[in-house]
């Protein structure tokens, strides 16, 4: 991604939105080792002006916030980047920097939960054939099957620490980024999350015997 950070000294600004329900949640600026630094962790990382250093978001209350997707302007000097906060945004306590609430529709969630992964998959299979830079996805794929399949473990291992010493919140939150990893890994093996769907179907019939 050619980013001009020529234009404002060294900085762009980075605008952040909500991936799923498109509120903006804050302003912050970038350097070119912010932007790096961003692109490898997948979690979003700002210059301070203030401190003059690098700081990623949530680094100290944990409410990150994990990219989805990395898009430059038409004169390629404002990004935006459409992520998942992990809890409210604002130093404030607010889901936003500027006092809005930031809320799902719950009811439209829980409906079409389950088909939203198979969404999710036809998303990241897309990211697969097309391999834009600047997405976390992407740089998954560049890493390799090792890496994917580590990942997969690592969030795993997150999950059952949080499950035997966390909240249900963070329970959630990395059970969502272990389903995540897994459809990579599917998605790099040229399988569907709907064959363990399948599977798991078959094996609720009472006939079923493990293979």
């Amino acid at each position: 991604m050619e980013i001009d950070f020529k234009k404002m000294d060294g900085l762009v600004p980075a605008i952040i939105q909500d991936a799923v329900t498109d509120k903006v949640l804050m302003l912050g600026f970038m350097n070119e080792e912010a932007y790096a630094k961003t692109v490898e962790t997948g979690l979003v990382t700002f210059w301070s002006r203030t401190r003059n250093c690098l700081w990623t978001k949530g680094e100290t209350s944990g409410n990150v916030l994990r990219v989805v997707e990395i898009l430059n302007d038409c004169d390629k000097d404002t990004l935006l980047i459409k992520a998942n906060p992990a809890g409210p945004v604002c130093h404030t306590g607010a889901d936003t920097c500027w006092g809005e609430t930031n809320k799902h529709d719950e009811a439209h969630n829980k409906e079409n939960a389950l088909l939203f992964l198979s969404e999710l998959q036809d998303f990241i299979e897309k990211r697969h054939e097309e391999m834009p830079e600047g997405s976390y996805t992407t740089s998954l794929f560049k890493d390799g099957l090792n890496r994917m399949a580590q990942k997969v473990g690592e969030e795993a291992l997150e999950l059952v620490i949080e499950a035997t010493n966390g909240t249900k919140d963070r329970m959630v939150y990395e059970g969502s980024d272990m389903l995540y990893h897994l459809i990579v890994l599917l998605t790099s093996k040229g399988m569907r999350i709907e064959q363990m769907a399948s599977e798991l179907r078959e094996r609720h019939n009472p006939g079923w015997k493990k293979h």
